[in-house]
Protein backbone atom coordinates (compact mmCIF):
# COMPACT_ATOMS: atom_id res chain seq x y z
CA UNK A 1 0.00 0.00 0.00
CA UNK A 2 1.16 3.36 -0.94
CA UNK A 3 2.23 5.82 1.78
CA UNK A 4 -0.76 8.21 0.42
CA UNK A 5 -3.34 5.47 1.50
CA UNK A 6 -2.22 5.02 5.28
CA UNK A 7 -1.89 8.99 5.14
CA UNK A 8 -5.82 8.68 4.37
CA UNK A 9 -6.13 9.42 0.79
CA UNK A 10 -8.11 6.64 -1.72
CA UNK A 11 -6.85 3.17 -2.52
CA UNK A 12 -5.66 2.28 -5.86
CA UNK A 13 -8.47 0.16 -8.02
CA UNK A 14 -8.39 -3.52 -7.19
CA UNK A 15 -10.61 -5.23 -9.60
CA UNK A 16 -13.58 -4.63 -11.36
CA UNK A 17 -16.16 -2.25 -10.51
CA UNK A 18 -18.66 -5.01 -9.52
CA UNK A 19 -17.17 -6.43 -6.77
CA UNK A 20 -17.03 -9.58 -4.87
CA UNK A 21 -20.17 -10.69 -2.43
CA UNK A 22 -22.80 -10.22 -5.27
CA UNK A 23 -21.82 -7.35 -6.19
CA UNK A 24 -22.28 -5.42 -2.68
CA UNK A 25 -18.56 -3.36 -1.70
CA UNK A 26 -17.72 -2.62 1.83
CA UNK A 27 -14.63 0.43 1.95
CA UNK A 28 -12.14 -0.57 5.08
CA UNK A 29 -9.79 0.56 6.81
CA UNK A 30 -6.68 -1.19 8.52
CA UNK A 31 -5.45 -0.27 12.22
CA UNK A 32 -2.67 -2.28 13.57
CA UNK A 33 1.15 -1.22 14.94
CA UNK A 34 2.32 -4.22 12.91
CA UNK A 35 2.80 -3.18 9.20
CA UNK A 36 3.53 -6.86 8.04
CA UNK A 37 0.16 -7.82 9.40
CA UNK A 38 -1.34 -5.11 7.75
CA UNK A 39 0.27 -6.07 4.25
CA UNK A 40 -0.66 -9.77 4.88
CA UNK A 41 -4.25 -8.92 6.10
CA UNK A 42 -4.24 -6.26 2.80
CA UNK A 43 -3.40 -9.70 0.54
CA UNK A 44 -5.76 -11.34 1.77
CA UNK A 45 -8.73 -9.84 1.80
CA UNK A 46 -8.32 -6.64 -0.32
CA UNK A 47 -8.64 -8.22 -3.95
CA UNK A 48 -12.04 -6.34 -4.42
CA UNK A 49 -13.21 -7.72 -7.62
CA UNK A 50 -13.15 -11.16 -5.60
CA UNK A 51 -13.88 -10.34 -2.02
CA UNK A 52 -15.72 -6.76 -2.38
CA UNK A 53 -13.85 -5.13 0.47
CA UNK A 54 -11.89 -2.21 -0.79
CA UNK A 55 -9.28 -1.05 1.53
CA UNK A 56 -8.84 3.01 1.39
CA UNK A 57 -6.26 3.41 4.47
CA UNK A 58 -3.96 2.43 7.09
CA UNK A 59 -2.99 3.26 10.52
CA UNK A 60 -0.44 1.97 13.40
CA UNK A 61 -1.10 4.07 16.33
CA UNK A 62 -3.81 5.67 17.84
CA UNK A 63 -3.16 9.80 16.12
CA UNK A 64 -2.72 8.10 13.20
CA UNK A 65 -6.20 5.89 13.08
CA UNK A 66 -8.28 8.33 13.95
CA UNK A 67 -6.58 11.00 11.41
CA UNK A 68 -7.12 8.18 8.18
CA UNK A 69 -10.58 7.25 9.27
CA UNK A 70 -11.93 10.88 9.67
CA UNK A 71 -10.58 11.52 6.44
CA UNK A 72 -11.58 8.22 4.40
CA UNK A 73 -15.29 7.44 6.39
CA UNK A 74 -14.81 3.75 5.89
CA UNK A 75 -17.68 1.72 6.45
CA UNK A 76 -15.76 -0.33 8.29
CA UNK A 77 -12.84 -0.17 10.61
CA UNK A 78 -10.91 -3.31 11.14
CA UNK A 79 -8.70 -2.22 15.07
CA UNK A 80 -6.29 -3.77 17.16
CA UNK A 81 -6.79 -3.88 20.68
CA UNK A 82 -3.46 -2.65 21.55
CA UNK A 83 -2.14 0.24 19.78
CA UNK A 84 0.69 2.98 20.66
CA UNK A 85 -1.02 6.24 22.15
CA UNK A 86 -3.70 5.13 24.05
CA UNK A 87 -5.10 1.27 22.35
CA UNK A 88 -8.52 0.47 20.60
CA UNK A 89 -10.46 2.28 23.06
CA UNK A 90 -8.79 5.17 22.64
CA UNK A 91 -9.58 5.15 18.92
CA UNK A 92 -13.36 4.38 19.50
CA UNK A 93 -13.56 7.15 21.84
CA UNK A 94 -12.34 9.48 20.31
CA UNK A 95 -14.51 8.35 16.97
CA UNK A 96 -17.65 7.81 18.72
CA UNK A 97 -19.08 10.87 16.61
CA UNK A 98 -18.67 9.01 13.46
CA UNK A 99 -20.18 6.11 15.17
CA UNK A 100 -23.05 7.70 16.19
CA UNK A 101 -23.45 9.55 12.52
CA UNK A 102 -27.56 8.19 12.19
CA UNK A 103 -27.08 8.15 7.95
CA UNK A 104 -23.56 7.43 7.40
CA UNK A 105 -21.96 5.13 10.43
CA UNK A 106 -18.48 4.03 11.11
CA UNK A 107 -18.25 0.74 12.39
CA UNK A 108 -15.53 -0.97 13.93
CA UNK A 109 -14.60 -4.82 14.17
CA UNK A 110 -12.04 -5.66 16.70
CA UNK A 111 -9.20 -7.68 15.34
CA UNK A 112 -6.39 -8.71 17.48
CA UNK A 113 -4.15 -11.52 18.74
CA UNK A 114 -5.40 -11.15 22.33
CA UNK A 115 -8.70 -13.55 23.72
CA UNK A 116 -8.22 -11.89 27.18
CA UNK A 117 -11.89 -11.06 28.28
CA UNK A 118 -10.67 -7.73 29.53
CA UNK A 119 -9.65 -6.60 25.82
CA UNK A 120 -13.21 -7.98 23.99
CA UNK A 121 -15.79 -6.25 26.80
CA UNK A 122 -13.71 -3.13 26.77
CA UNK A 123 -13.66 -2.40 23.00
CA UNK A 124 -17.33 -3.70 23.25
CA UNK A 125 -18.22 -1.11 25.47
CA UNK A 126 -16.11 0.74 23.94
CA UNK A 127 -18.73 0.88 20.31
CA UNK A 128 -17.05 -2.12 18.68
CA UNK A 129 -19.40 -4.16 16.73
CA UNK A 130 -17.64 -7.50 17.03
CA UNK A 131 -14.17 -9.10 18.00
CA UNK A 132 -12.68 -11.72 16.34
CA UNK A 133 -9.26 -12.77 16.91
CA UNK A 134 -6.00 -13.21 13.78
CA UNK A 135 -6.78 -16.69 13.56
CA UNK A 136 -9.65 -15.93 12.21
CA UNK A 137 -9.50 -16.96 8.12
CA UNK A 138 -9.55 -14.48 5.27
CA UNK A 139 -13.25 -16.05 3.60
CA UNK A 140 -14.89 -15.33 7.68
CA UNK A 141 -13.14 -12.20 7.82
CA UNK A 142 -14.23 -11.02 4.67
CA UNK A 143 -17.98 -12.31 5.98
CA UNK A 144 -17.43 -10.63 9.07
CA UNK A 145 -17.13 -7.58 7.91
CA UNK A 146 -20.13 -7.52 5.65
CA UNK A 147 -22.42 -8.28 8.41
CA UNK A 148 -20.68 -5.69 10.68
CA UNK A 149 -21.52 -3.52 7.77
CA UNK A 150 -24.85 -4.50 8.18
CA UNK A 151 -24.98 -3.74 12.39
CA UNK A 152 -24.54 -7.33 13.22
CA UNK A 153 -22.58 -8.16 16.40
CA UNK A 154 -19.88 -10.53 15.16
CA UNK A 155 -17.86 -12.55 17.82
CA UNK A 156 -15.50 -15.24 18.03
CA UNK A 157 -17.20 -17.84 19.57
CA UNK A 158 -15.56 -18.47 22.81
CA UNK A 159 -15.48 -14.69 22.82
CA UNK A 160 -18.81 -14.12 22.88
CA UNK A 161 -19.43 -15.63 25.81
CA UNK A 162 -17.11 -13.00 27.34
CA UNK A 163 -19.61 -10.58 26.41
CA UNK A 164 -23.13 -12.76 27.62
CA UNK A 165 -21.81 -13.03 30.88
CA UNK A 166 -20.39 -9.79 31.22
CA UNK A 167 -23.81 -7.89 30.14
CA UNK A 168 -26.12 -10.34 31.39
CA UNK A 169 -26.55 -10.01 35.02
CA UNK A 170 -26.79 -6.75 36.72
CA UNK A 171 -25.82 -8.05 39.70
CA UNK A 172 -21.70 -8.58 38.44
CA UNK A 173 -19.87 -5.75 36.92
CA UNK A 174 -18.41 -5.89 33.27
CA UNK A 175 -14.90 -5.07 33.93
CA UNK A 176 -12.85 -5.96 37.17
CA UNK A 177 -13.27 -2.99 39.99
CA UNK A 178 -9.38 -3.09 40.66
CA UNK A 179 -8.60 -2.85 37.06
CA UNK A 180 -11.49 -0.16 36.14
CA UNK A 181 -9.37 1.82 38.42
CA UNK A 182 -6.90 2.16 35.69
CA UNK A 183 -6.70 4.40 32.27
CA UNK A 184 -6.29 3.11 29.46
CA UNK A 185 -2.56 4.05 29.27
CA UNK A 186 -1.88 2.22 32.89
CA UNK A 187 -3.64 -0.84 31.44
CA UNK A 188 -1.18 -0.78 28.66
CA UNK A 189 1.57 0.06 30.84
CA UNK A 190 0.79 -2.52 33.25
CA UNK A 191 0.62 -5.05 30.38
CA UNK A 192 4.14 -4.77 29.12
CA UNK A 193 5.34 -4.77 32.47
CA UNK A 194 3.31 -8.52 33.18
CA UNK A 195 5.47 -9.08 29.93
CA UNK A 196 8.57 -8.93 31.54
CA UNK A 197 9.46 -5.49 29.21
CA UNK A 198 11.99 -3.05 30.72
CA UNK A 199 11.12 0.57 31.31
CA UNK A 200 13.06 2.04 28.21
CA UNK A 201 11.58 -0.79 26.07
CA UNK A 202 7.82 -0.20 27.43
CA UNK A 203 8.72 3.99 26.62
CA UNK A 204 10.06 3.18 22.94
CA UNK A 205 6.73 0.95 22.36
CA UNK A 206 4.41 3.60 23.69
CA UNK A 207 6.11 6.62 22.22
CA UNK A 208 6.54 7.42 25.99
CA UNK A 209 9.58 8.97 27.99
CA UNK A 210 11.08 6.52 30.62
CA UNK A 211 10.03 9.15 33.37
CA UNK A 212 6.53 8.48 32.50
CA UNK A 213 6.52 4.50 32.33
CA UNK A 214 7.99 4.97 35.91
CA UNK A 215 4.83 7.07 36.60
CA UNK A 216 2.64 5.21 35.18
CA UNK A 217 3.73 1.85 37.25
CA UNK A 218 3.46 4.10 40.64
CA UNK A 219 0.13 4.89 39.63
CA UNK A 220 -0.77 1.04 39.10
CA UNK A 221 0.96 0.21 42.41
CA UNK A 222 -0.77 2.49 44.36
CA UNK A 223 -4.04 1.55 42.98
CA UNK A 224 -3.83 -1.81 43.12
CA UNK A 225 -2.16 -1.69 46.49
CA UNK A 226 0.37 -3.68 45.20
CA UNK A 227 4.62 -3.04 46.13
CA UNK A 228 6.38 -4.21 43.25
CA UNK A 229 6.91 -5.41 39.73
CA UNK A 230 6.37 -8.84 40.40
CA UNK A 231 3.53 -8.58 42.53
CA UNK A 232 1.91 -6.46 39.96
CA UNK A 233 3.43 -9.35 37.41
CA UNK A 234 1.14 -12.14 39.48
CA UNK A 235 -2.11 -9.80 39.90
CA UNK A 236 -1.96 -9.57 35.63
CA UNK A 237 -1.66 -13.16 35.31
CA UNK A 238 -4.37 -14.01 37.02
CA UNK A 239 -6.52 -11.86 35.10
CA UNK A 240 -4.94 -13.09 32.15
CA UNK A 241 -4.07 -9.79 31.32
CA UNK A 242 -0.80 -11.23 29.80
Amino acid sequence: MSDATEAGGPAEPTGSDEGGAGGRRVRVVLVDDHRMFRTGVQAEIGRTDITGVEVVGEAADVDQAVTVITAARPEVVLLDVHLPGGGGVEVLRRCSPLMADAENPVRFLALSVSDAAEDVIGVIRGGARGYVTKTITGTDLVDSIFRVQDGDAVFSPRLAGFVLDAFASTDAPPVDEDLDRLTQREREVLRLIARGYAYKEIAKQLYISVKTVESHVSAVLRKLQLSNRHELTRWATARRLV
